[in-house]
């Protein structure tokens, strides 16, 4: 029996292009009656999707009609049933990230790939650094300090020298932007269920921004992130896709 299938499709003439052509072949189900979301696009539209799902509960099942791809399968408009039948599933637990702002006001976002803290001025941030409530930068000078998902971490993550970390590893990355002072940290490796909390430093003269994946708040005075166990997403990959096997071998690319 063939599954029910919503498509999802970025605005590019590309991906809706596909949209049709496989709602023609297949039909293109209500959300609500849905089995699975087949997302067509890049991977800003498959984390939208993703995003999404944590409403709706459908897994997603993405096509490239994108640039890189990294979170979707390759597109084919023939064997969609066949491939969803096969496909393996990886549920992802998101990041929470908890604001106040400079103003007073809280709020909340979740994060696939990452929570990042931005400078919004030409003045470095200074940003204090406490894990599971203990300090462990007093002040971090820097253009900002991300932390990233293992499916994250090979995005903004990687760009800024961060560590690629295995889907099994249990871990979060901890990685500066141009860290100015202490000039040689590196960055952390943390357990997944560490709790942060990230301290803007004079943040009246030094504005900072918070983004979880593509949500800002900006002028932002602490930012607290961790692990929500209590929201899984469910991503479907071809068996020879699998987003293991794509981590591992980002760390062997040349």
């Amino acid at each position: 029996m063939s599954m029910k299938v919503h498509f999802y499709a970025a605005e590019t003439k590309q991906a809706q292009a596909a949209r049709a052509e496989l709602a023609g072949k297949y039909g293109d189900t209500p959300l609500d009656r849905a089995d699975v979301v087949v997302a067509l696009g890049g991977d800003g539209s498959m984390l939208r999707a993703l995003h999404d799902s944590i409403a709706h509960g459908r897994p997603v099942f993405g096509m490239n009609r994108g640039s890189v791809g990294f979170l979707l399968n390759s597109y084919a408009a023939d064997g969609l049933d066949e491939r969803l039948a096969a496909a393996q599933t990886v549920t992802l637990n998101p990041l929470r990230m908890r604001v106040r702002t400079v103003s007073g006001g809280e709020e909340d976002a979740l994060a696939v790939n990452e929570v990042s803290l931005l400078r919004e001025t030409r003045q470095a941030a200074k940003i204090g650094i406490t894990i599971d409530g203990v300090t462990r930068l007093e002040e971090l000078i820097c253009d900002g300090v991300i932390v990233a998902t293992p499916a994250g971490s090979t995005a903004y993550n990687l760009s800024a020298h961060g560590p690629i970390i295995p889907l099994s590893a249990a871990l979060l990355a901890l990685t500066p932007i141009s860290a100015f002072r202490p000039r040689r940290w590196r960055g952390a490796l943390l357990p997944q269920s560490s709790r942060l909390t990230l301290a803007v430093r004079e943040a009246d003269n030094r504005p900072v921004s918070a983004v979880a994946d593509f949500t800002e708040i900006r002028d932002v005075e602490t930012v607290e992130v961790w692990r929500d166990d209590q929201i899984g997403i469910r991503l479907l990959f071809d068996p020879h896709m699998h987003l293991d096997e794509r981590i591992l071998k980002e760390q062997f690319m040349p």
